[in-house]
């Protein structure tokens, strides 16, 4: 030893590998400053494409829970549009009924088919099966309101804001095509 100081028997001991012990840390505590240092993050990012980068990760992220929430139901992920006890309640009673509605983008498959044919008849037959379910299923769609209107100010005090627009747009489409995803069979009306 030249240029230093003998070891201790501390530091000798400390520098033989030391077999890691069950359910101990195994490692020294870090330094505060270092894990301060470690999650220290600008304000305005310098980097304007790892910025963007981070920006479409977070995007991506509450996208991929959103759509999962749409198909589970889970309510912490929804978009706004769906949120809410009244929301829930709306989805429920639609889907646990039948209405005209959703009966419309089939029948208007077959009435394009039959548009082609340009005889009289077909005409009448047309005519009267797109006006005619037309006005049923708004009928129906009406009816349908009403009475979740009366359940939902029975229960909640008033309807949702935008509700009678939502129960509609949720009544016109076909039930496998709805989101969020119905929760509950044909027949099961919420309590």
């Amino acid at each position: 030893m030249v240029f230093g100081r003998k070891k201790t028997i501390n530091e000798e001991l400390s520098q033989q590998a030391v077999p890691p012990r069950e359910g101990a840390k195994n490692r020294p505590t870090p330094k505060r400053r270092d894990q301060e240092a470690a999650r220290k993050q600008p304000l305005v990012v310098t980097d304007r494409k790892k910025a963007k980068d981070m920006d479409r990760a977070k995007r991506r992220e509450a996208y991929a829970k959103q759509r999962e929430a749409m198909q589970t139901g889970d309510e912490k992920y929804l978009p706004p549009r769906d949120k809410g006890e009244g929301k829930r309640f709306i989805r429920e009673y639609i889907d646990a009924r039948w209405s005209i509605g959703e009966f419309m983008l089939p029948v208007m498959l077959v009435v394009l088919a039959l548009s082609f044919i340009r005889t009289p008849w077909a005409m009448t037959v047309v005519f009267f099966m797109v006006y005619g379910l037309l006005a049923l299923a708004l009928i129906d769609a009406f009816v349908a309101w009403r009475k979740m209107k009366k359940l939902l100010t029975d229960k909640f005090g008033a309807p949702p804001a935008g509700g009678m627009m939502y129960a509609m747009l949720r009544i016109f489409q076909m039930r496998r095509t709805r989101m969020p995803r119905p929760q509950n069979a044909r027949g099961e009306f919420p309590a």
